[in-house]
This record gives structure tokens, sequence and C-alpha cells, in this order.
């Protein structure tokens, strides 16, 4: 059994059935997945702030820009949306993926894009260069969607962690927002690995190379096996437990007596 297939049995067995359940487990983890999704796009973002807000609702003796705070509480925010849709299981829709941009980019949307009528809750409404990409047209956007969530139904009983995989490598290259893509295509992931009775994963910051190079190689040959092997070793790196390893006093005290003579 590969540790992957190992995280994905212990998940399955807690059995999540209510929102006290998905807090129990989801504890830790929607800190850390709210930290590293908003860290990728804001390096102003901070571990410390991120678990004040979700622990706290506020921040002490913060001097950074106020729009790190509004999207750190965006992301508490759209976990507590999302919470009661997660143990209904309810489908993906285009109404639930405009909530949930409206909800993670509520305050703190680029202010270039905004004074071009660009709105949080609302598809582009201008074409926005993104690597090698420009993204769907603007009026293409909502055909486009809607055609990835048909086929996301009509896969319904396959290997979820695929269908997951599909489902972000596909929204991002449609890049339907002006802002915020990353963050809302990464809730939309876990969102269906939970409602599959998958666990989640965080996409860490520092792995952020790789995780562009695996959306990269899907908009120029739509191959999706580097992702869903990515996505396998992110989740080992989320939910891995290592082994505490017992050390006797006989394994360092040559040591210790060596450098104290």
């Amino acid at each position: 059994m590969t540790d992957f297939e190992k995280i994905l049995e212990q998940w399955q067995s807690y059995d999540i059935k209510s929102e006290n359940d998905l807090d129990y487990y989801l504890d830790n983890f929607r800190i850390l997945f709210a930290y590293n999704s908003n860290h990728i796009e804001n390096p102003n973002t901070t571990y410390h702030d991120t678990r004040e807000v979700f622990e706290h609702g506020t921040v002490s003796s913060f001097t950074g820009d106020l729009r790190t705070l509004f999207e750190i509480k965006n992301q508490k925010d759209c976990y507590e949306f999302l919470k009661e849709k997660i143990i209904n299981r309810e489908p993906i829709t285009q109404e639930l993926i405009l909530k949930i941009h409206e909800t993670l980019l509520h305050g703190c949307y680029d202010e270039a894009k905004y004074q071009k009528g660009e709105r949080p809750g609302a598809y582009k409404k201008h074409l926005f260069v993104v690597g090698d990409d420009i993204g769907a047209e603007p009026e293409e956007v909502a055909d486009e969607l809607q055609y990835i969530i048909n086929e996301v139904r009509d896969n319904e009983g396959k290997n979820p962690l695929t269908v997951a995989a599909y489902l972000h490598l596909s929204f991002e290259s449609i890049h339907p927002f002006a802002d915020g893509n990353g963050r809302v295509g990464r809730t939309l992931m876990n969102y269906y690995l939970i409602t599959h009775n998958y666990p989640p994963v965080i996409i860490f910051s520092e792995d952020k190379d790789t995780y562009y190079m695996a959306l990269a190689v899907f908009d120029k040959t739509d191959k999706i096996d580097g992702f869903i092997k990515f996505l396998k070793e992110q989740a080992v790196k989320t939910w891995g437990r290592k082994e505490r390893k017992r050390v006797s006093l006989s394994d360092v005290q040559p040591y210790y007596l060596e450098v104290t003579k």
C-alpha cells in the first residue's frame, strides 16, 4: 500500500457526517490551506496572522497591508460558507463557483481591475495575460465552465482524484475571473475531493514552481498524469505523519563522551 493509499484509507475511516466532524478533522488543515493558498498569490501572508484570524477573528500588532487581512478573513468565511454544502454533497454549479469567488475576493479586488469594471462574483469582462496564455475569451467563459461541470458530472463514480485534477487544471486554463482564479480553483478542487470522500490537499507555497509547471504542461499537452502524481505527493505532505524515532542513551553516549573529554 502506498503512502497516499494509507492516507486515503485513514481519511475514509473518519466517516464525516456533520459540520462538527468537518471542523474536528479539518481543524489545522483549514488554517494551513488558507495560509498556503493565499501565500502563493500574496507573499505578505503569514501563518501567524492566518491562525490569529481563524482562531480569534483578529490580529494583534498588525502593520501590513489591510488587503492581506481581508484575504485571510475571506478564506475563513469561505470555509464557513461551504461546510453545509460539503455535508450535503451539493454538486458544483456555476452559481457555486461565482459565490466562492465573491466570498474569497470580497473587499480586496485588484484596484486597477476594479476600475475597469471587474467585480468579485462576476466573470471577467476583459482579457488578461496569464503566463503564455490569456484563457478563454470573456464571452466564452460561461459556456466553457459549463462544459467542464458537465464533464465532471458525466464522470461521477470514477476516480475522484483524477476528476478533481481535471477540474482544477481545466478551470485554471479557462481563467474565468480577472483576479483570484488560483484561490477559487484550489478551493473547488478540495470541495470536490471532500464531497467524494477523498482527503483535501494543500498546494504548499514552497512547491508553487512545480505546481505552475504542471498547469503549463496541461495547457500545452492536455496531459494530467504529472499533476495527479504531484497531488498525491502534496496529499502525503499534507496528511503524512512521520513516526517518532526513539533514541536511546547508548545511541548518543559515544559521541557525547568524545566531545566532552
